[in-house]
C-alpha cells in the first residue's frame, strides 16, 4: 500500500508590492476629494465608488481592482520587473478593512446622516496614505496580528 502525502497548503502566488501601494494612492486621492466635498451627495458618491472599490479588491485581491489594472497597464510597464513578491493575502485582508470602513460611512450616509461620510473618508484616508506614502498597510499588519495569535489548527 502507498501511502500519498497530502501536499502541504502553501501562500498563493506573490503579488508586485508596488501595485497595493499605488492603488493606495489613487484610493487616497478619491477619499481626499470626498474629505473636499464635505457632507455632501456627491461625497456620498464618491465614497460609494471606494467601497465598492474595496468590495472588489475584497473579493478578488488588490491586483483584481481597477486600481490594479491602473497599475498594471500604466505604471508597472514605465517602472519595469521586479523579482519582489508578497503575499496576497495581507493586501486582501487590508481591502476588506477598507470595505467596512467606507461601507458604513455610505451606509450612515444613506440611513443616518452625510456627516458620517466625511469622517468615514478621513479615517480611510489616514491608512490610505500611510500605505501609498511609508509602505505601511495597516489592514496587512491587522492581518499578521491576528494570523499570529489565532489559535494553531
Amino acid at each position: 500500500m502507498s501511502h500519498e502525502s497530502t501536499p502541504a497548503v502553501s501562500a498563493p502566488q506573490g503579488i508586485d508590492p508596488r501595485g497595493p501601494r499605488v492603488g493606495a494612492g489613487i484610493t487616497a486621492l478619491l477619499l481626499a476629494v470626498t474629505l473636499l466635498l464635505g457632507s455632501s451627495e456627491a461625497a456620498l458618491w464618491v465614497l460609494t465608488v471606494i467601497a465598492l472599490s474595496f468590495l472588489l479588491g475584497t473579493l478578488r485581491g488588490a491586483q483584481g481592482t481597477w486600481q490594479g489594472w491602473v497599475f498594471k497597464t500604466f505604471v508597472q510597464p514605465r517602472l519595469g520587473p521586479t523579482a519582489e513578491r508578497e503575499d496576497p493575502r495581507p493586501p486582501r485582508f487590508a481591502q476588506g478593512v477598507g470595505f467596512v470602513i467606507t461601507g458604513v460611512g455610505v451606509v450612515l450616509g444613506f440611513t443616518v446622516s452625510l456627516v458620517a461620510v466625511p469622517i468615514a473618508a478621513a479615517l480611510a484616508l489616514v491608512a490610505a496614505v500611510l500605505n501609498a506614502a511609508f509602505g505601511l498597510c495597516l489592514g496587512c499588519e491587522m492581518y499578521l496580528l491576528i494570523r499570529r495569535f489565532a489559535p494553531a489548527r
